[in-house]
Parts: structure tokens; sequence; C-alpha cells
């Protein structure tokens, strides 16, 4: 899988590629992440890739050429399964996504800032816009690296036990269920009995009775 990310500030994004699961994807060559400035691509002498917006008001807007010429020369070398703008007025992220996206072989997203993208980038190049919440961001970078993330951590091969990956909490529209480590007994509070028994198919059961039951409390939705 490839990821090409377009970003003003990239440097948002040296970190969490650098790091843990991401880090160890990209080591392993399961996937690869490129960034790119758009500022590379302006024509403006100061390399400028915002305005005014049209019709006065408070803020800056992306301009369509920096934007539009880094698309088009991407395109040029492979075609993209999806270009993502991300943005707080887009589908809000879940499983079922990343789930989805996993199994592409290109993705281009583009990182917003300032008051956002000129509509018409939107309207001619973007074929999904996903949200990571109902918040605002100062810019689409981090919203990026957590969609990446959530992306390449259930590629095979990215987490040595692929299993963890099938068990974490939406992957069958239910929240994981509680888990417990050494010692059994924390200042009076152990372990539950079933956990130590040794009887997978008790624990098995249990476990899926604990993730209802908190699915049913915290998120209720989910089981609609």
């Amino acid at each position: 899988m490839r990821i090409d990310i377009l970003s003003v500030v990239p440097e948002l994004l040296n970190s969490p590629f650098s790091h843990s699961i991401l880090k160890r994807a990209l080591n392993k060559g399961i996937a690869e992440v490129h960034i790119h400035n758009p500022r590379d691509f302006s024509t403006d002498k100061h390399k400028k890739v915002d305005d005014y917006m049209y019709g006065g008001g408070a803020g800056l807007v992306m301009t369509c050429q920096p934007i539009a010429d880094c698309i088009e020369s991407l395109k040029k070398d492979r075609n993209y399964d999806e270009i993502i703008y991300m943005t707080p007025d887009g589908e809000q992220l879940n499983q079922a996504i990343v789930n989805e996206y996993s199994l592409k072989k290109n993705i281009m997203i583009l990182c917003g800032h300032y008051k956002g993208i000129d509509q018409r980038i939107r309207d001619l190049y973007i074929t999904r816009e996903i949200s990571i919440g109902d918040y605002v961001l100062s810019g689409g970078e981090l919203g990026a690296a957590v969609l990446t993330d959530a992306i390449l951590r259930i590629i095979p091969g990215a987490i040595n036990n692929e299993e963890s990956a099938l068990t974490d909490s939406f992957q069958d529209n239910l929240l994981a269920p509680p888990v417990y480590t050494r010692p059994a007994n924390f200042r009076g509070h152990k372990v539950p009995e079933v956990l130590t028994s040794g009887d997978f198919p008790k624990i098995e059961k249990w476990r899926e009775e604990q993730a209802y039951e908190r699915t049913k409390k915290r998120r209720p939705d989910l089981l609609q």
C-alpha cells in the first residue's frame, strides 16, 4: 500500500511515522507513506498557498493552483483508489471505513488549513471527505495521521500478533471487553476467576458477554 499526504506543514507528520507500529510497517516495506508540500508547486514568487475569501469574512482559504498541480503531478505516476480530504464536515471515520481502506493500493490524503480549501478543489478532485470527530483542529495533519495509523496497523505483518487487531473494539461492532494482567491480586482487587480457570470456552463466553454489556452501557448506538 502507498499513502501520499499533501500538507503545507509537513513537519507535523514527522513524529507519527517515526515510531512504534507505523515505523515497523514502513521499515518492513508493508506500506509506503510519502508527504508532499503544495508550496513546492506554487507559482507565487513567495510560495503563497492561501488568499482572502470571496465575499469577505475572517480567515484565509487555501488556493486552487498549488493543490491542483500537486495532485495532478502525483496522478501522472499512478491511479488512486481514493483522494481523501480531511475536514470537520466530512463523513465520520469508523472501523468499517478503515477496514475498507486497508485493502486499497494507493490513497491520497489532503490536509486542509486556515478556513479550508477552495470548494473547486473538493468538486474536481476529492472522492471522499472524512472527519475524525465533531471538533476543529488547526489543520488536517493530525487527522491524516490518525487515519493512516488506523489503516496501516491492520495490514498483515504490521502487528506481530495479527489476531490482536481482529479483537479490537469496533471490529464486530462491539467495544472490547475488560482486560487484565499480572498480578492476579492488586491491592485486594482480584482478576475475575474465569480468566484464571484455563477453561477457554468459558473465557470466550465471558468476554463476549462483557463486550456486549460494555457496549450496551457506553455505546448503545452500536447495537442498533
